[in-house]
């Protein structure tokens, strides 16, 4: 207990009130007294004596929790959380500015707190100096963790981060080796064991999976989405997944191209499904080329999907040597949305009542087309034609086509003049587009179809030219989808637009994912500009190491003004280059 003396001058109050504050922050609380000169300490909630809050301050308790914040206010506040924790709580200011900027949550919750919304810098600054944060909470959320996530994981008894100096050191060293911040908390979520590991034993296990010759970024793609691996030694069941990618010709990182932070993967099942393919029959040819075209065999479920469709195809009838048979001839069948939309148009088939025989036979012969999209339901379709089941039936045994045309939930009237050419054409870009990431039947998929020109396999060719010259699929697929007019060249048209940016521009070949129009350009306008270009800098007159887009992009208008007009002897080189440039 506490004797405190009437208070009467308003200086004394205000230093009581600092001293409050003072008490708040070492975590003591206060009651309101119980008689006119006493106070009781307690670890209940806070009570302010009501003379002591003074106007436009902070409420303790959210005031307007869902109300929207402008853009001025949310930088404001970024930045009053950048300096406490930077400057007030001592973080490293890449760990500040990170948790400062992707802690929304957080921020809007300190917000709701704020009345004077004149001055939210001064008014939240106050609130910080006075009543300390529990730092978990807002480092969490910068890790890619939801609110409804984060509160089984706070810890109990702490509110500094520097107070789990194991954390926090492990957490450095996943950064340190170029793990994404926001895949971090996804891994703190699933493995929480990897982060209590004494110091530089985490480093070591991650190093160790480099040494079975996977890149850095695989490396990084493949703890990210298996964090687990990280406990123990190196999987055993990771290591023969690689061993038997090895034997069939694969390089170690063909697995990274295809690891997606938002999965995760059973190896023990990706090891079993190229096991099963090779006892009954598949030669190493045939897996290759089921691989190469069909990866998500493998990737997607972890060959799950291989699993139920065989099973769900010898149910309806199949022998296993007529469906090995049909994944060999349609290995993009394996694939996620074509297998639903296969099971869907089998479905369909037995609703209207058709035979089973009947419905093998269609499979057999036209798995491509049931597997092209997704279909109405049988009574929408039976109600619009005014047909009955065995009407319908018939239609589609004399021309299985007829039900792509009377069943597709797709817009057939605006992809009429694509198919009616050449219908297996259109599937094979369908297919191709699919494994982009395009969605089915969408709004983007039609403007892709328009877009692309060429067969699938000659698209899927001019894509493996990239990947060949040393980029990541994911990358590439990336690349593609800014600039579609890249898979409309030939692909020694793109291999010669490669071998110039490297050895005549000087250029690496990571400079065209920043600016993958440059492939698009032709050849004669790279060569005419960047020959300009290295002259005037070798005259001293531009910067080196431009990038490609100032150099390309630009209208020729501009080019001249600020690439020839720019040295006295500009116009004259300008115009020798025109003419000796073929």
């Amino acid at each position: 207990m506490v004797v405190i003396a009437q208070i009467r001058e308003k200086a004394l109050l205000s230093y009581f009130y600092e001293m409050i504050c003072q008490l708040n922050h070492y975590g003591v609380v206060l009651r309101k007294p119980t008689s006119a000169h006493t106070l009781s300490f307690t670890p209940l909630r806070i009570r302010y004596f009501h003379c002591c809050r003074p106007a436009n301050y902070l409420k303790l308790e959210s005031s307007v929790p869902g109300r929207r914040v402008s853009r001025v206010v949310r930088t404001e506040a970024q930045d009053v959380l950048f300096d406490y924790l930077h400057c007030t709580r001592s973080f490293h200011l890449t760990d500040a500015e990170h948790m400062s900027k992707n802690s929304p949550h957080f921020l809007q919750k300190l917000l709701s707190k704020v009345e004077n919304e004149q001055d939210v810098a001064r008014s939240l600054s106050k609130f910080l100096r006075y009543n300390p944060i529990n730092e978990f909470e807002p480092f969490f959320e910068s890790l890619g963790l939801a609110p409804s996530e984060i509160s089984a994981l706070l810890p109990r008894n702490l509110m500094f981060l520097s107070d789990d100096c194991v954390m926090i050191e492990n957490y450095h060293v996943l950064c340190d080796y170029g793990i994404a911040r926001s895949s971090i908390g996804r891994m703190y979520k699933e493995v929480q064991a990897i982060f209590r590991y004494e110091l530089g034993l985490l480093g070591s296990k991650v190093r160790a999976y480099e040494g079975l010759g996977l890149s850095r970024s695989t490396v990084i793609k493949l703890v990210s989405c298996c964090p687990w691996l990280l406990v123990g030694g190196v999987n055993s069941e990771f290591v023969m997944v690689l061993k038997r990618v090895n034997g069939l010709g694969f390089e170690n990182d063909w697995i990274g191209g295809y690891l997606s932070g938002k999965s995760s993967y059973n190896w023990k099942r990706m090891h079993d499904t190229i096991d099963f393919l090779e006892k009954v029959g598949y030669s190493e040819g045939q897996m290759v080329s089921l691989f190469k075209t069909n990866p998500e065999l493998l990737f997607e479920g972890s060959g799950k999907i291989f699993y139920v469709l065989i099973g769900r195809l010898l149910k309806l009838g199949f022998k296993m040597k007529g469906v090995l048979s049909l994944f060999l001839q349609n290995p993009q069948i394996l694939s996620k949305k074509c297998a639903k939309n296969l099971w869907q148009a089998v479905g369909f088939l037995f609703e209207i009542g058709m035979k089973v025989e009947d419905i093998v036979s269609i499979v057999s012969s036209h798995v491509q087309l049931l597997c092209s999209c997704s279909l109405k339901g049988p009574r929408t379709v039976l109600r619009s034609l005014k047909v009955g089941r065995e009407g319908l039936c018939q239609i589609i045994k004399e021309d299985p086509s007829e039900l792509l045309r009377l069943a597709s939930k797709s817009k057939i009237n605006s992809m009429e003049h694509v198919t009616c050419q050449s219908p297996s054409k259109h599937l094979e870009k369908t297919t191709f587009l699919l494994r982009l990431g395009y969605v089915e039947n969408s709004d983007e998929m039609f403007k892709a179809l328009k877009l692309f020109r060429g067969r699938g396999d000659q698209l899927q060719e001019r894509f493996d030219c990239l990947v060949q010259a040393g980029l990541d699929c994911n990358v590439v697929s990336n690349m593609i989808k800014q600039a579609p007019s890249v898979l409309n060249q030939t692909k020694y048209v793109i291999e010669k637009k490669i071998d110039c940016l490297r050895n005549c521009l000087g250029y690496p070949l990571q400079s065209v994912v920043a600016f993958p129009s440059y492939l698009c350009y032709d050849i004669e306008r790279i060569n005419l500009r960047f020959s300009m270009y290295v002259w005037l800098r070798d005259k001293g007159a531009a910067k080196s190491n431009l990038s490609l887009s100032t150099i390309l992009a630009c209208s020729d208008a501009r080019f001249v003004k600020y690439f020839v007009d720019v040295h006295p002897e500009g116009p004259a080189q300008w115009e020798r280059l025109r003419k000796s440039l073929p």
